[in-house]
């Protein structure tokens, strides 16, 4: 297992809330499941939103907190404030929560998730199935704990899923060690790129903090270039 997928990270028993629940039962959920976020879901399955702490807090400000700057309208804030007032006067969670809910598949890799908890500055994303329901959720915190393998699962995993599985090459030619998530490569291999591949691949290991290749290559084949396509397309017709 090269790279962690969300499915081997998430939590399957999702705390969830339906778009009436009232507020006041989502903040009591929120603390006896020390959560940040509730995933609303409707009677089918379906993830319609989102209610985060964030959400609570804007609610808690009050109409007071809301921004009303001059020429908002211009600068594209009366939308932001029309929605924040909505959930100031929101007495469930189908008002307060934020929609559409950012969501990701459960075969997606976890580094996609990551990227995408970053981007959009959000603490959680529920996963949903083909069908679009819930079948659980992943947190920056399982991310996080990706992060931390230990330094003997990542060196199994360099060492047989990618020395072996991937690149065919014999075990016995290379030495994988791991420190720290650094991995490093010694040994010699047929070709400069089989070198660079191999650096790489082990890249994109999770867990993986940095490599220290020091492989060597019986064959440098970094200048060498490869065919023509319209000569390899002219031989192949004759």
């Amino acid at each position: 297992m090269i790279s962690l997928k969300v499915r081997d990270v998430m939590t399957h028993e999702v705390v969830t809330v339906e778009p009436e629940t009232p507020l006041k039962d989502v903040a009591r959920l929120m603390i006896e499941y020390g959560v940040s976020g509730i995933p609303v879901v409707d009677p089918t399955g379906l993830v319609v939103g989102v209610v985060s702490e964030a959400d609570l807090l804007v609610k808690e400000r009050g109409a007071d907190g809301l921004s009303r700057r001059p020429l908002a309208w211009l600068l594209g804030e009366s939308k932001t404030a029309e929605r924040e007032l909505v959930k100031v006067k929101a007495v469930a969670a189908r008002d307060a929560m934020t929609r559409p809910a950012l969501t990701i598949g459960p075969d997606r890799p976890l580094r996609e998730a990551a990227d995408l908890m970053i981007r959009e500055r959000v603490n959680r994303l529920p996963v949903v199935g083909r069908a679009g329901r819930l079948v659980g959720i992943v947190t920056r915190a399982d991310v996080v704990r990706a992060f931390a393998r230990p330094d003997a699962e990542i060196a199994g995993i360099v060492r047989d899923e990618i020395v072996v599985r991937t690149m065919w090459i014999d075990p016995a030619d290379l030495e994988v060690a791991v420190t720290d998530g650094v991995v490093r490569l010694e040994g010699q291999v047929d070709r400069r790129s089989t070198a660079r591949i191999l650096e790489r691949l082990a890249g994109q290991v999770d867990g993986v903090v940095a490599v220290d290749d020091r492989l060597s290559w019986r064959f440098d084949d970094h200048d060498v270039q490869p065919e023509p396509r319209d000569l390899v397309h002219r031989t192949g017709r004759r």
